[in-house]
């Protein structure tokens, strides 16, 4: 069983496609909510609303979590089993064509921000048990236990219809108060959830990631990857201060700027830069790996793997090839084999 990529962001503040905001108004009608309310101080316009292939910035969709949450706090997991495969597009169908649920874990946390998750959800194996734990550390509290309860839910829904079975639940723990009513909870974790445990975190056993998906198709999992590649790439070129730090080290040639010479870049103090970057979910460091992460793979095909280090600022090759297993749960040698390229 391979080790599993660390998450390609750590925070919440990336550009999304409209179709979760679309899924959380049809959700709102359902249970008596207009539009309108649903939409208040969001910005979104008709046009965008209408369009399927619009993006958004993350703060238009957790408006209208936030009104949906104020009227009905406790509908989180409800508003959860409402995203299938297909909700997340592209990446939705790079799921259905992965090989097994490992393959598709792998994928999801490649490109997690292609998803509409707030949570920073990351899957550790741990023996024979996956964690599947969720980070909700920079969210508004009003929103925090609902975005949790949803994004938890969307996995665990996502995960029944790739294997099209029960999913081998052993634990839900979640940090919020117990709900007067659990019921949404217990059908679609499979068991009651444990409350106010101080942390967000299912655990499964590990032998899920072994399953062979019933879609599996090698030539549509290799296309809706190259897809996801190429809208990720559009997508993390965002606006904002997290957006000027990756333009910032993206012109760097061996990344050797620390966090407080991109701040003089800038025209900031390093104090503002570490407190505007945590406002937007984000941090200096979670920035420099994703862009390190993409360089290295531009890189990889025509470079030995201690060119690629030197080249990513890393004092040996040696923490290069660890890094780059977190990122991409795999080595640079085995990334570059397995896209028929040449190099390392």
């Amino acid at each position: 069983m391979r080790t599993l990529p660390e998450p390609v962001v750590r925070h919440w503040d990336f550009p999304r496609g409209i179709a979760s905001v679309a899924l959380l108004l049809r959700f709102g009608a359902q249970h008596g909510l207009s539009r309108d309310v649903l939409l208040d101080g969001s910005d979104l316009t008709a046009d965008q609303l209408a369009d399927p292939a619009a993006e958004i910035n993350a703060h238009q969709e957790l408006a209208v979590v936030r009104n949906l949450a104020a009227h009905r706090p406790l509908a989180g997991v409800a508003a959860g089993r409402n995203y299938h495969a297909t909700t997340f597009g592209v990446l939705g169908h790079a799921f259905l064509s992965a090989a097994t649920v490992q393959d598709a874990v792998d994928v999801a946390l490649r490109y997690l921000d292609l998803s509409f998750t707030f949570t920073a959800p990351t899957a550790v194996l741990d023996g024979d048990r996956l964690v599947l734990a969720l980070n909700p550390g920079a969210l508004p509290e009003d929103v925090r236990p609902f975005l949790v309860e949803r994004d938890l839910a969307a996995i665990h829904t996502v995960i029944g219809e790739l294997v099209t079975g029960e999913v081998p639940v052993l634990s839900v723990d979640l940090a919020h108060p117990e709900p007067p009513d659990t019921r949404d909870h217990e059908a679609v974790f499979g068991l009651r959830p444990r409350f106010a445990t101080g942390r967000d975190r299912s655990v499964v056993d590990a032998s899920l990631l072994l399953r062979a998906l019933p879609l599996a198709s090698p030539e549509a999992t290799a296309l809706s990857e190259r897809q996801c590649e190429d809208l990720a790439t559009r997508r993390r070129r965002r606006p904002g201060v997290a957006g000027e730090v990756r333009r910032v080290l993206e012109l760097s040639e061996r990344f050797e700027e620390t966090m407080p010479v991109v701040a003089r870049a800038l025209g900031i103090s390093p104090r503002t830069l570490r407190r505007r970057l945590t406002e937007a979910g984000t941090s200096y460091q979670a920035l420099l790996d994703e862009v390190r992460a993409e360089r290295a793979t531009v890189l990889l095909p025509g470079a030995s793997v201690e060119q690629v280090a030197a080249q990513l600022g890393f004092a040996e090759a040696a923490s290069f090839i660890h890094a780059f297993r977190r990122w991409y749960g795999t080595t640079p040698a085995h990334y570059v084999r397995s896209r028929g390229t040449s190099g390392v």
